[in-house]
C-alpha cells in the first residue's frame, strides 16, 4: 500500500514537472511574429552629398599671399537630420520654411597666407604676415524657387595651432618640390577665432541659355568683418544651382540643396561657362591686421577689395567638377594683384 502511494505521488509529480517544463519552453520560444520582426529600412542618403574645395596659387605659377585653401565636408537634407531624433520627422520645419528646401552641412578647412618671398626667415614688416587658419564649420541653406539663403558658422584657431608650417613644409618637400618656407616663426599669434556669415543669392533667366545670379552678404567675427556684393553671368545647358562657389565664408557648401528646386536635375548632365565679380568693404581681416587680442605682425590693409572670376562647370549624373580662375585686387598697398584657381569636386547621392 505504501509503495502504491509513493508511486502515485511520484507519477503525479513527474507529470506536473513535465507540464511546467513544457509551458516554460513555450513561453521562452519566440513567437512567429517576433521571429519575423521587420528589418530596419536602409539608410536613405538621397539628397546628401560630399564636397571638396581646393584653392591654390601655384596653378597660376606663384607662391605668395593667399597661397592655399582646403575645405572638405558634406550635407544632408534637414528632414533627415530631424529624423535621427524623432519619427516621423518634425512637421514644424515645413511650416517655418514655407515649402523651401533646407539642408544642413558640416566641414573642416584650412587657409594659408604668406609674404611674397617665403625663403626669408627674418620678419618682413612691409609685406603680408605669415598666417594660418584651421577651422570646423556648420552651414544651413534654404532654397525656394530662385532664392538661396546661406548661413555659415566657423570656429577654429589662427597661429601655430592651425599647423600652417607643417602643412606647407610637407607639401613643398614631398609633393611639389618647391622652396622651403622659412618664415613661419613670424606668423600671427595663436588665438581662437569665430566667424558668422550670411549670403543671399537670386537667379534670373532660363536653365538653357543665359542666367544672371547676383548676391549680397555680410560676415562678422574675430576673423573677418565685411560686407560684400556682386554676381555672375553664366551660359550653358541644363544649368542647376546658383553658380560655382569657393572657400570664402558663405560659399554654398551644399550643391545638392537645389535638387528639389531645379528642373535641370532631371537631365543626366549639365554644363556652363561663367564670369563674375565680387566686391568687399572690409572692416577687419585678421590675416592682414594681425592678432586681435595679442601684439604681433600685421600690415595696413585696403578697405575695399574685389575679385574677378571666370571658369567652367560640368555635371555628369551625380558628379560635378567646377574650375574657377580668380583675379584679386591689392589687399594692401604694394602687395600687387593675385591670381589663383579654385577647384570644386562634388559627389551627390
Amino acid at each position: 500500500m505504501t509503495y502504491k502511494l509513493i508511486f502515485s505521488v511520484s507519477g503525479r509529480l513527474h507529470r506536473t514537472a513535465l507540464t511546467v517544463l513544457a509551458v516554460s519552453l513555450l513561453c521562452l520560444a519566440p513567437s512567429p511574429r517576433a521571429a519575423e520582426k521587420p528589418a530596419e529600412p536602409p539608410l536613405d542618403l538621397r539628397g546628401s552629398e560630399i564636397q571638396i574645395f581646393i584653392e591654390n596659387d601655384s596653378f597660376s605659377g606663384s607662391d605668395q599671399y593667399y597661397t592655399n585653401g582646403l575645405k572638405i565636408g558634406g550635407g544632408i537634407p534637414a528632414d533627415k537630420v530631424i529624423g535621427l531624433f524623432s519619427r516621423p520627422p518634425n512637421a514644424l520645419l515645413d511650416a517655418i520654411s514655407d515649402g523651401a528646401s533646407n539642408h544642413f552641412g558640416l566641414f573642416i578647412g584650412q587657409n594659408l597666407y604668406t609674404p611674397k618671398d617665403i625663403t626669408i626667415a627674418a620678419p618682413q614688416p612691409n609685406d603680408r604676415p605669415w598666417a594660418a587658419w584651421a577651422y570646423i564649420g556648420a552651414v544651413a541653406q534654404s532654397v525656394k524657387e530662385d532664392r538661396l539663403h546661406t548661413v555659415e558658422f566657423d570656429l577654429g584657431f589662427v597661429g601655430s595651432p592651425a599647423l600652417g608650417r607643417q602643412v606647407q613644409t610637407f607639401w613643398h618637400e614631398y609633393v611639389v618640390d618647391a622652396a622651403e618656407p622659412k618664415g613661419w616663426g613670424n606668423q600671427i599669434r595663436a588665438e581662437p577665432g569665430i566667424l558668422l556669415t550670411y549670403v543671399h543669392k537670386r537667379r534670373y533667366g532660363d536653365s538653357n541659355g543665359i542666367q544672371l545670379v547676383p548676391h549680397a552678404g555680410l560676415s562678422i567675427g574675430t576673423i573677418m568683418t565685411l560686407a560684400r556684393a556682386g554676381g555672375i553671368v553664366r551660359f550653358g545647358q541644363n544649368m542647376t544651382g546658383f553658380g560655382p562657389d569657393g572657400i570664402e565664408p558663405g560659399g554654398a557648401m551644399l550643391k545638392n540643396t537645389r535638387r528639389q528646386q531645379d528642373e535641370g536635375r532631371r537631365q543626366p548632365w549639365e554644363w556652363f561657362a561663367f564670369a563674375g565679380v565680387d566686391g568687399r568693404v572690409v572692416a577687419h581681416n585678421i590675416f592682414l591686421d594681425g592678432s586681435l587680442f595679442r601684439a604681433g605682425p600685421g600690415i595696413e590693409r585696403n578697405d575695399t577689395v574685389y575679385d574677378f572670376t571666370a571658369g567652367l562647370s560640368a555635371r555628369i549624373d551625380k558628379v560635378r567638377l567646377s574650375v574657377t580662375r580668380v583675379k584679386r585686387s591689392e589687399e594692401f598697398d604694394g602687395g600687387g594683384k593675385q591670381r589663383f584657381y579654385s577647384i570644386n569636386l562634388g559627389i551627390e547621392f
